[in-house]
């Protein structure tokens, strides 16, 4: 498999699920602005869009989009137990990976991350924010993982609200979201995901 990722984007949601899971892949990044691949080559002959993570299976088929990279790498392996199986467990799964992935990732985060963003559309997205994570927060006060253990939409949650010290949201507002992130950064695999992607982050930023 290939993993193509952009250091610290939502893309480590899949580079954790792979470390959970104990498989091995490719990791290759794509320069966010430019989307120049270590080649040289313009990732857009890869996704026309741009945008991470896609996975390059082992048949060679590309699939993109958070939600269904996850759920695809959660049932090809379902020892590691990243997805429920039973039909309500995966009801549930795609009404977190929904939230996250258009409530916080795309309503809140995104926005407020990007420098191209005009002042009116970050302001927007802060207003939105509070309901959004009071919502999330609410829900585990009485949980510790979104699902009744750690799942792929875990892995996804983790990834989005690390963004949080980055733009105008503290997280401390929430003690339930901060102890949550404490809970999932401590999982060796989400521990040795963010270390090598802070890490290559710090070095692109030279």
């Amino acid at each position: 498999m290939e993993l193509f990722f952009s250091p610290l984007a939502c893309s480590m949601a899949a580079r954790i699920t792979l470390y959970e899971i104990g498989v091995d892949a490719r990791f290759v990044p794509v320069e966010p602005r430019t989307k120049a691949l270590p080649d040289g080559t313009d990732y857009r002959a890869v996704h026309p869009l741009g945008l991470v993570p896609a996975l390059r299976t082992d048949d060679g088929a590309l699939l993109t989009e958070n939600a269904s990279i996850l759920q695809h790498l959660a049932d090809r392996h379902p020892e590691a137990h990243l997805a429920p199986r039973d039909p309500a467990g995966r009801s549930r799964l795609h009404e977190w990976l929904s939230f996250v992935g258009t409530e916080l990732h795309k309503t809140v985060l995104n926005p407020l991350l990007d420098r191209d963003a005009p002042d009116a559309v970050r302001a927007y997205a802060l207003s939105k924010s509070e309901a959004r994570l009071s919502f999330l927060a609410a829900h585990l006060e009485r949980r510790v993982f979104l699902l009744d253990a750690f799942s792929v939409a875990d892995a996804y949650a983790s990834t989005v609200l690390g963004w949080a010290p980055a733009t105008p949201i503290d997280l401390a507002k929430w003690p339930s979201l901060t102890a949550y992130l404490a809970r999932v950064r401590a999982r060796p695999a989400v521990q040795r995901a963010l270390g090598e992607e802070m890490a290559l982050y710090r070095t692109s930023q030279r």
